[in-house]
């Protein structure tokens, strides 16, 4: 069951690209690189890896996303790695346990239990594109440990307008 929370300003590192549905893995493979930049620096990260969805435009098959790994104090970037912070607010969250290819159902239902309650997303909508301000996946289940991605459990986490 979904439910709403409140975030505080989270800092992140992570790098960003324009992909279609069938390039998913070109910003999806690039977590365990992030983590390792981190490692480097002696940096622990400070939560579940993510990917971030900037603009969705499903008809075009136009995807911006980032993955990003949280962490606790802000750091500078280097190359196409980035810091940036996720930002404050109220967000509709649910869990999903099993695997990401399940992912659109579950979006869909959280979509629609906020419509039953009359809550609006921090997202605009222009030339067919979805613009969001915060709309994250978090993958709380590390996959080096778990190889099934039917067992993972992924946190989906919207912000509200």
């Amino acid at each position: 069951m979904p439910n709403i929370v409140e975030h505080p300003d989270r800092p992140y590192v992570g790098v960003r690209r324009t992909i279609t549905m069938t390039t998913f893995s070109e910003v999806a493979d690039r977590i365990g690189e992030l983590v390792g930049w981190l490692a480097q620096r002696g940096i622990a990260p400070a939560g579940a890896p993510f990917l971030r969805y900037d603009s969705i435009d499903m008809a075009a098959d136009r995807l911006v996303v980032e993955a990003g790994v949280p962490i606790v104090e802000p750091v500078t970037g280097e190359g196409d790695i980035f810091a940036a912070h996720l930002p404050a607010g109220r967000y509709a969250t649910v869990t999903h346990h099993g695997h990401p290819d399940q992912l659109a159902g579950v979006v869909e239902a959280l979509l629609k239990w906020a419509a039953e309650r009359d809550l609006a997303w921090d997202m605009s909508e222009k030339d067919g594109a979805e613009h969001w301000g915060c709309r994250l996946e978090l993958y709380r289940t590390d996959p080096r440990v778990e190889l099934d991605p039917s067992k993972w459990d992924i946190d989906l986490e919207f912000r509200l307008a």
